[in-house]
C-alpha cells in the first residue's frame, strides 16, 4: 500500500485542505465540480475506479491513509466550490433570532405564528407541537435517531389517533386539526414537517406516511372496518364512498389500487415538489400480523416508533414489507437521472446505469409463467424455470440405526438467506436473447436448457438441482447458478439451448447492503450482536424476542421485506376479474422480473446444499429434512453446539453452517424428539416444516 506522504503529495498537485469526510452525494458533485474523473482520482489515491465509484455511492468508505488524503482532497474542493445556495443559507441564519431559552417541551410554534420573510426555500408552517409526555404511556427506549432534514423537522410519518394527536418518531406529538381526509391531507404537506430524503441522489423524497388508528378512521368518516368476501387487504371503498367522492371533489387523485388499507393520495407534482401522501389503515389490517406482529395492537406512540426504525434503517412503508421491498430497490437504484442533452445543451431525463429503466420488460418464456402473455400467446410448451427454495424430506428407509437412537432433531435457520444469497449476484439488466447450443458461461445470468440428469449425488442429500430434492429425470431449464453448481461438483453440462442477457450489474447489491445493516442493527439492538461467543449467542437468541417487543417487530418486518420483496419479482395475477392470457397490473412496472427472483434462489440452494456437502465431509451427518432456509439435524443434545463442527482451537470450521447474527449464517429454529420425529416421517411428517411452522416460501405478496 502506499505511504501517507505518497498519497499526500499525490493529493497536492490537485488541491490542499482538512476536512471531515462529507456525504456520499456531495463527494461526487465536488469532484464533478473541479472537472476531475473517478479514473483520475483513484490514480491520485493508488486505488481503483470502482472503488472511488463505491466511496460516492455510499456502499464503501475509505480506509487510512488513503481516508485522510481523501479528506484532504475534499476540503479542498468545498472551499473553492460550495454547495448551491450554501451562502445564501449562511446570511439568513446569521440574521436570525438568538435560540430560545425555554424548554423544548414548552415551546408552541402554530401556522397562525408571524412568519419571518420568505426566502427561496423556506420551511411551511408547522403545526403545534406538545411534549412526549402526551403520549397515552411512556415511550420505550429509543433506537438510533434519524439524521437531521431542515425540510423535515418531525421525521417520516405519524400515528394519528382520534383526538388529533399525531404521534412522530422521538418522542414528537404534534396536533392535527383535520376533519376529513382532505384536510388531513393539505395539513400534511403544509404544515406537518413529515417526510424522509430520497435515498439516492437520483431518486426522490419518500412521501409522508399518516397511519390512522380506529378512532382517527372513524373521525375523518372512514368505516372502521372493510368487510367483504375478499381478504380484507384486498378490499377498496367504493367510488360512490362519501370520502372518495370529497377526496376526488378536491381534486386530488388516487392510485389505480383505489382506497384500501394503503391508499396513496396525489395531485402532480409542481415542478420538483412531489404532492402526495400515503395512508394507512390499521383497522382495516394495514399492517399484517406476520410482518409486523403485535403492532397494530400496540399504542400510537409505540407503533410511531417501530415504523419510524423501519423508515429510517429501511424505507417510508408504502404497502405491504413485499411492497415496501420492491419500492426499496427502485429507491436505490432509480431509472432515471438527469444527463445533458448534447444538441441542446439542456438538462433533461436519461437512463440511469445499472438500473432496470422505466419500461417493463417481457421475460424469456421458460422464465415466465403459464398465465403470461408471452406463453400464452406464443403456445410455449418448452417447459419453465423450476427455482425455487428446498422442501425436501429425507427418505425413512435412508435412516441408519444410529441416527434413529440419536434423541433430539434440531433445526437450523440460516439468517435471511435470501438476504445473503442476494449479495454481488450478478443479473441481466437487458432483454433476453435466444441461442441455440450454446457454450455454458457461468458468468452470463440467464437461463439454460441442460440434461443433468446423469449426475450422481448422496441421497442422503437432496439434489441441489430440484426444489424436491430429487434427481432430475430429462432435460430442464435451470437458472446459471445452479448450471454453474453441477461444474463445481465435476460434471460436464453442454447446454441445448439457453435464453441470455448482454447487459448485467449487481443491481441488487444496495439493497443487500441496506436490508443487511438493518438486520444487523436490529439485532444488535435486541443485544444479538456479532462478538458473542456461540454459547452467548444462542442464549441471546432465546430472549431476544422479549428484549423489546418493538424492536422485535422491526426485526421480523425486515425479514419480511427481504422475502416479500423478492417474491415480488414475479407477482402473479389476482383477482376474480383476471382471464389467462390477459397482461395483470403488475407486468407494467420494470420490477416485475422472475429471472432476478430465480437467480436469488438458486444462488441460495445451491449455497445450501454447499454447506450440507460440507458438513457431510466434515461430520459424517446428513440432514432429516431442509425446508427453505431450515436445515434438520439428528443430534445427541438439544443444541447445535452439540454436533456443529469446531477446530481444536475452538473456533467453527470453515465451509459448513456457522453459528451468527450476520446474514447467511445460522441459528437454532427449534428442537424435537427424534423418535418422534422419524415416526411422524413414516407417515408424511416433515419436521422442518414443523419447526418453522410453514413460514418458509418466498411470498409473493398483494
Amino acid at each position: 500500500m502506499a505511504s501517507e506522504e505518497e498519497l499526500f503529495a499525490s493529493v497536492d498537485a490537485l488541491l490542499n485542505e482538512e476536512p471531515h469526510l462529507p456525504p456520499p452525494a456531495e463527494r461526487a458533485r465536488l469532484r464533478e465540480a473541479a472537472g476531475i474523473t473517478q479514473a483520475r482520482l483513484a490514480t491520485a489515491l493508488k486505488t481503483t475506479t470502482q472503488s472511488v465509484k463505491n466511496w460516492e455511492n455510499g456502499r464503501s468508505e475509505p480506509k487510512s491513509p488513503r481516508l485522510d488524503a481523501y479528506q484532504r482532497l475534499l476540503n479542498g474542493w468545498a472551499a473553492k466550490y460550495p454547495a448551491p445556495g450554501a451562502a445564501a443559507t449562511a446570511s439568513v441564519a446569521a440574521s436570525a433570532p438568538a435560540a430560545s431559552t425555554e424548554p423544548a417541551g414548552s415551546r408552541v410554534e402554530t401556522a397562525d405564528a408571524p412568519q419571518a420573510p420568505v426566502v427561496a426555500d423556506a420551511a411551511p408552517a408547522r403545526p403545534a407541537i406538545r411534549p412526549a409526555a402526551a403520549s397515552r404511556r411512556p415511550a420505550m427506549k429509543k433506537a438510533a435517531q434519524p439524521a437531521a432534514d431542515s425540510r423535515f423537522p418531525h421525521g417520516p410519518l405519524a400515528v394519528l389517533d382520534g383526538d388529533g394527536s399525531a404521534y412522530g418518531v422521538d418522542g414528537i406529538v404534534l396536533d392535527c386539526p383535520a376533519t376529513t381526509v382532505v384536510e388531513l391531507v393539505e395539513w400534511t404537506l403544509r404544515e406537518s414537517g413529515l417526510g424522509a430524503p430520497k435515498l439516492n441522489r437520483y431518486g426522490k423524497d419518500s412521501d409522508p406516511l399518516i397511519v390512522l388508528t380506529a378512532a382517527a378512521a372513524v373521525k375523518l368518516g372512514l368505516p372502521e372496518r372493510l368487510e367483504g368476501h375478499e381478504q380484507r387487504r384486498s378490499l377498496r371503498l367504493p367510488e360512490g364512498h362519501p370520502v372518495v367522492k370529497q377526496v376526488v371533489k378536491a381534486q386530488w387523485r388516487l392510485t389505480l389500487r383505489g382506497f384500501g388499507p394503503w391508499a396513496r393520495i396525489y395531485r402532480k407534482a409542481q415542478g420538483r415538489e412531489r404532492q402526495c401522501v400515503q395512508l394507512a389503515i390499521l383497522s382495516w389490517d394495514a399492517l399484517d400480523e406476520r410482518s409486523w406482529p403485535g403492532v397494530a395492537e400496540m399504542e400510537p406512540a409505540d407503533i410511531a416508533r417501530v415504523l419510524g426504525v423501519y423508515a429510517q434503517r429501511v424505507i417510508t412503508p408504502r404497502g405491504s414489507t413485499a411492497v415496501s421491498g420492491l419500492e426499496l430497490m427502485t429507491a436505490l437504484r432509480p431509472p432515471t437521472r438527469a444527463v445533458q442533452d448534447p444538441q441542446t445543451g439542456n438538462w433533461v431525463s436519461g437512463h440511469n446505469p445499472g438500473s432496470l429503466g422505466t419500461e417493463p420488460m417481457d421475460p424469456a418464456p421458460p422464465e415466465a409463467t403459464p398465465e403470461h402473455p408471452v406463453v400464452v400467446e406464443s403456445g410455449w410448451t418448452g417447459g419453465f424455470l423450476n427455482e425455487e427454495a428446498y422442501q425436501w424430506v429425507r427418505d425413512v428407509s435412508l435412516l441408519t440405526d444410529e441416527e434413529c437412537t440419536l434423541p433430539y432433531a434440531v433445526g437450523l435457520d440460516l439468517n435471511t438467506a435470501f438476504l445473503a444469497a442476494a449479495a454481488r449476484l450478478v443479473v441481466g439488466l437487458s432483454a433476453p436473447d435466444h441461442f441455440h447450443a450454446p457454450m455454458f458461461n457461468p458468468k452470463i445470468p440467464g437461463s439454460w436448457l441442460v440434461d443433468l440428469s446423469h449426475i450422481d449425488v448422496d441421497p442422503r442429500l437432496p439434489s441441489p438441482f430440484t426444489p424436491d430434492g430429487t434427481r432430475p429425470t430429462e432435460p430442464a431449464w435451470y437458472q446459471t447458478h445452479t448450471v454453474a453448481y453441477a461444474q463445481e461438483l465435476g460434471y460436464n453440462v453442454a447446454p441445448l439451448e439457453a435464453y441470455l442477457r448482454r447487459e448485467t450489474g449487481a443491481y441488487l447489491d444496495p439493497w443487500h447492503d441496506r436490508l443487511k445493516e438493518a438486520y444487523v442493527d436490529t439485532l444488535a439492538d435486541l443485544g444479538v450482536t456479532k462478538e458473542l461467543t456461540d454459547v452467548e449467542f444462542l442464549t441471546a437468541m432465546e430472549r431476544h424476542k422479549d428484549v423489546d417487543p418493538a424492536m422485535a417487530a422491526v426485526l421480523a418486518a425486515i425479514k419480511a421485506t427481504v422475502k416479500g420483496g423478492i417474491g415480488k419479482l414475479r407477482e402473479r395475477p389476482q383477482g376474480r376479474k383476471y382471464k389467462e392470457g390477459e397482461r395483470w397490473p403488475a407486468l407494467q412496472r420494470p420490477t416485475w422480473r422472475p429471472d432476478i427472483r430465480a437467480a436469488v434462489i438458486s444462488k441460495a440452494r445451491v449455497n445450501t446444499h454447499r454447506k450440507l456437502r460440507n458438513m457431510a465431509m466434515m461430520t459424517g451427518l446428513y440432514p432429516l429434512a431442509v425446508l427453505s432456509d431450515c436445515v434438520v439435524y439428528p443430534s445427541p443434545g438439544d443444541s447445535p453446539l452439540d454436533f456443529l463442527p469446531y477446530a481444536a482451537s475452538g473456533k467453527p470450521q470453515p465451509g459448513g453452517f456457522r453459528l451468527g447474527s450476520t446474514p447467511g449464517l445460522a441459528k437454532l429454529e427449534g428442537v424435537q424428539s427424534m423418535l418422534w420425529a422419524v415416526d411422524l416421517m413414516e407417515q408424511g411428517y416433515n419436521p422442518a416444516r414443523h419447526i418453522k411452522g410453514g413460514d418458509a416460501v418466498l411470498d409473493e405478496g398483494e
